[in-house]
Parts: C-alpha cells; sequence; structure tokens
C-alpha cells in the first residue's frame, strides 16, 4: 500500500498547487507550514476525537509554525456519503470547542462529489485526494488570502476551466507514476 501521507503530498503539489487549484497553498507549503496527520482511527468516533485534539493544537500553535492541517484518515469513512454526514460532525466540533470564526475543516475525499453533479463530473476532482481527509484551517489565515487574492470569488470557475483543459485522462496522468490515483 502506498503511504498515504507521500499520497497527500504528491497530490498537494501536482494537484492543489501544480494546477493553482488553491492559490493560497503554495506559499504555507514552501514555509513548510502544512501539518500532515496520519490518522489510525478506525472508527468516526476516534476520528472525531483526534479532530478535536488537532483542532486545539492548531488553535494553540502559532500560524508560524502550523498554519494549517490535513487529516489524512485512510482507515475511516471510505464512503463519500458516510463522509459527507461525518462533516456535520467535525462542524459541531469546532463550535463545541469555541472556534467558530477562528478555524474552520475543509473536506475532500477520493469520490468526492458535489450536490447536483455526477459522480464522472470533473469538477468533483477539484475536491478528490487519494485519502479522506479533513482539512483545518485558519479563519484569519483564509481572509488575508482573500484579501491579498484578486476577484478570490472566481477561484471556483477557474478551477472548473482548468479541470475542464485536463479532462479526467489528464488528471491520470497527473499521478500516473503513483498509486492509488485519486481519481
Amino acid at each position: 500500500m502506498d503511504d498515504p501521507i507521500a499520497a497527500t503530498r504528491r497530490w498537494l503539489e501536482r494537484a492543489v498547487i501544480g494546477l493553482n487549484l488553491c492559490p493560497f497553498a503554495k506559499a504555507v507549503y514552501a514555509k513548510q507550514q502544512v501539518r500532515f496527520v496520519l490518522s489510525d482511527a478506525s472508527t468516526p468516533e476516534a476520528l472525531l476525537e483526534q479532530l478535536a485534539e488537532e483542532l486545539l493544537l492548531l488553535r494553540d500553535t502559532p500560524a508560524e509554525e502550523i498554519d494549517t492541517t490535513l487529516i489524512v484518515h485512510p482507515d475511516v469513512l471510505q464512503d463519500f456519503l458516510d463522509y459527507n454526514d461525518f462533516l456535520d460532525n467535525a462542524d459541531a466540533a469546532v463550535e463545541a470547542l469555541d472556534l467558530e470564526g477562528v478555524l474552520q475543516v475543509a473536506s475532500f475525499h477520493p469520490a468526492y462529489q458535489f450536490a447536483g453533479t455526477a459522480p464522472d463530473d470533473i469538477g468533483n476532482y477539484s475536491n478528490r485526494s487519494p485519502y479522506p481527509t479533513l482539512h483545518l484551517l485558519r479563519e484569519d489565515s483564509v481572509g488575508r488570502a482573500v484579501e491579498a487574492f484578486p476577484d478570490a470569488d472566481s477561484i471556483v470557475d477557474r478551477n472548473v476551466e482548468t479541470l475542464d483543459r485536463l479532462g479526467v485522462e489528464g488528471w491520470r496522468k497527473l499521478f500516473a507514476d503513483s498509486a492509488p490515483e485519486s481519481a
């Protein structure tokens, strides 16, 4: 089995940064401010507990050390619908820890599917990662990044255009020398 953290780094480098799907990712990655956590959770409850621990760690660590955290959890929530349902629990954890407006949780999954799209819609690939992944973000960092990026609202449309040009085959070629593919 491929190392989930190595696969996630490849995805981040080749897709998220390489295709510029998130124009804010390159700077924090280059400054080594991205924390990668390989979760050994095998139940949603264990993952939720780990998520709470990581939220508190991110809250208590200066952004210069850790600006964002990726929790890669290969052994739980493989089914996208179960994963999607779990996100309500993730948001509830943020609220329970009194971190609303401070931290947020973004979501990535190998079978990610936006509401109202077909499973094979190329636009879904903007949120497709090699393994289920919870992305913990600082609200103030997101705010600064959006302020610094001209027309941040255009990112989603630009990503769809990029992915349309690339196509599923082009996406697969990004990861041709690695497995598993995030397709």
